[in-house]
């Protein structure tokens, strides 16, 4: 029994980490085709980086194609807690687990690494979101806001509905 809800944590898990690319990137892919700039999409070793020919953006577009995976796992975050009340009556178990650690990735990775974690892993989306001209403390604010705010979807309607929905 307990194998099956490891199984079962895992498999969710690692679910949520490729629909948190699937989508980032592919709302990277989708801004650079929208400004004929896509040129690849390259495979690191923990992730995937969408490239672009920059030289044909303007820093605003830039900016844009930088903002746009954020802007992208936001919505689909923001989604998936308005559906939490459907998804919490699935049967089940593993689709519930999806649910949750899906919601969960996509409303904190992205406002967590804009807000802090990029200075340690060298700048990627916020080298391009800088080009706004905005102060960077002044970026880092907005997404620890969002990132508190999501920490507060989360505890306040996220885990109690799944909580009650395992019980």
């Amino acid at each position: 029994m307990k194998n099956n809800a490891n199984l079962r944590k895992w498999s969710a898990l690692l679910f949520a980490i490729i629909a948190y690319f699937v989508i980032h990137e592919g709302c990277h892919v989708l801004a650079a085709k929208a400004y004929g700039a896509f040129e690849k999409v390259r495979l690191l070793g923990l992730g995937v980086q969408v490239v672009a020919k920059t030289e044909l953006l303007s820093n605003s577009q830039i900016a844009i194609f930088c903002l746009a995976g954020s802007i992208g796992t936001l919505l689909a975050a923001y989604l998936m807690v308005g559906l939490t009340k459907h998804i919490v009556k699935i049967s089940s178990k593993l689709l519930k687990a999806i649910g949750y650690y899906t919601t969960f990735a996509l409303l904190l990775i992205d406002p967590l690494y804009l807000a802090f974690i990029y200075k340690f892993v060298g700048g990627g989306d916020m080298n391009g979101i800088l080009l706004l001209g905005l102060p960077e403390i002044l970026l880092q604010i907005i997404f620890a806001a969002i990132a508190l705010f999501n920490l507060f979807l989360l505890w306040r309607f996220v885990y109690p509905a799944y909580q009650k929905a395992f019980a």
